[in-house]
């Protein structure tokens, strides 16, 4: 499932290509036909995000809600718009001097039509978002932290809860953990303070350089590559991490064995000799 700073990537990319201009709609697979004639010819005036939801806003038309889910893409292309390939829930096509946009969504876990007030009602269920707040500034992860100073529930576990952190998923969960030092067992009402205010500071630069650069990279100066004179990750993620996905080979600071379990159903990836209890 992409995170958070895929979306927030997706509504700046769509913003760049359609926002201020009418636009084309249609629902090449016809799931959203209905909600697809409503915008057609609309102005998209606006795009959001928050955690793993994306927005867009269109003139006295509502907004489109997209949850992406685990199989769900969101694609760009320029020029005349090509005939339609798979189950398109949903196309956009903006008419503009350099030939015109497209997008097509493919397989979201949702694509709906909803109200503003709708809308505020997504936005009071998730927790806060690293990315819609002044970076690394620690007020902003205060409702988190709230929650997690009285949770009897791993660490671990709360950052994965959409409706404690928005937007963090389980590349940026096992990295920001590992880069503090922090046991992923431990529960959130073992933290202090002070560890809560790092970690919400470097989640919202980890993500914010994942924005710009469309890749996970957690590793820092010391540990690149380059620097250790080891070959590149390769992954279908890409980015250089220290945990994620690497269970059984050496940890990059420690040499212990990286260790792999599940937790809610998801791997967890941690260092039991950098990530001490």
């Amino acid at each position: 499932m992409p995170e958070g700073h895929i979306i927030h990537r997706l509504a700046a990319d769509c913003r760049l290509r359609f926002a201020g201009r009418p636009v084309r709609a249609s629902s090449p697979q016809g799931k959203f036909s209905d909600g697809a004639a409503l915008l057609d010819g609309r102005l998209l005036e606006e795009t959001d995000a928050h955690g793993k939801h994306l927005f867009l806003g269109f003139e006295d038309g509502g907004w489109v809600h997209v949850h992406l889910g685990l199989y769900g893409s969101l694609r760009f292309g320029a020029g005349p718009a090509p005939a339609p390939v798979g189950a398109v829930r949903l196309r956009l096509v903006g008419g503009t001097g350099d030939g015109g946009h497209w997008a097509d969504l493919r397989g979201p876990n949702l694509c709906a039509l909803i109200t503003e007030d709708e809308k505020r009602a997504v936005h009071q269920r998730l927790g806060p978002d690293p990315l819609r707040s002044p970076a690394g500034e620690p007020a902003a992860g205060e409702p988190a932290w709230a929650r997690i100073s009285r949770s009897r529930s791993s660490i671990a576990a709360l950052l994965m809860d959409q409706k404690v952190i928005a937007g963090v998923g389980n590349v940026y969960r096992a990295e920001a953990l590992f880069r503090h030092g922090i046991d992923p067992y431990r529960a959130g009402r073992d933290l202090d303070r002070g560890e809560w205010d790092t970690l919400w500071s470097d989640l919202s630069t980890l993500m914010r350089q994942g924005v710009r650069d469309s890749r996970i990279d957690t590793v820092r100066p010391e540990h690149t590559p380059e620097a250790m004179g080891r070959p590149p990750r390769v992954d279908d993620h890409g980015g250089e991490v220290y945990v994620y996905r690497r269970a059984g080979q050496p940890c990059l600071v420690c040499g212990e064995p990286v260790r792999i379990a599940e937790l809610a159903a998801r791997n967890l990836f941690w260092c039991p000799g950098c990530q001490r209890r």
